[in-house]
């Protein structure tokens, strides 16, 4: 009794493990200074129609690029990181808390576009 037990716990606990992993979308450092995600890649001075379509494909790049006019410096990428190449620091995420500050700085997208 106890093996079969024990041969139905396992594919149990591997279904549950399975199911548990994350799926947050993974920032790509192509080259120094570089960080893209699936929709857009940014350098120490924001948004990149060049860095994009070099690394995304011009078809993403033309995709971006043509819903008008935005602020290429303060971006978010997909999974939820904020970079602002005015204050160059990307934090954890876009939003202001107690004492209207940002969240905490996010450090290994910080070295990576800004090496700091």
């Amino acid at each position: 009794m106890k093996i079969v037990s024990l041969v139905l716990t396992i594919p149990l606990f591997i279904c549950s493990t399975v199911s548990s992993a994350k799926t947050t979308p993974v920032l790509k450092n192509p080259v120094a200074g570089v960080l893209c995600d699936k929709y857009i890649c940014a350098d120490k001075t924001g948004v990149s129609k060049t860095l994009t379509a070099k690394y995304l494909g011009k078809r993403q790049a033309k995709k971006v690029f043509s819903q008008g006019e935005f602020d290429t410096s303060a971006f978010t990428f997909a999974n939820g990181v904020f970079c602002d190449t005015k204050t160059k620091l990307c934090h954890v995420d876009r939003y202001f808390y107690v004492g209207n500050k940002r969240s905490a700085v996010e450090p290994k997208a910080t070295k990576q576009l800004f090496g700091k």
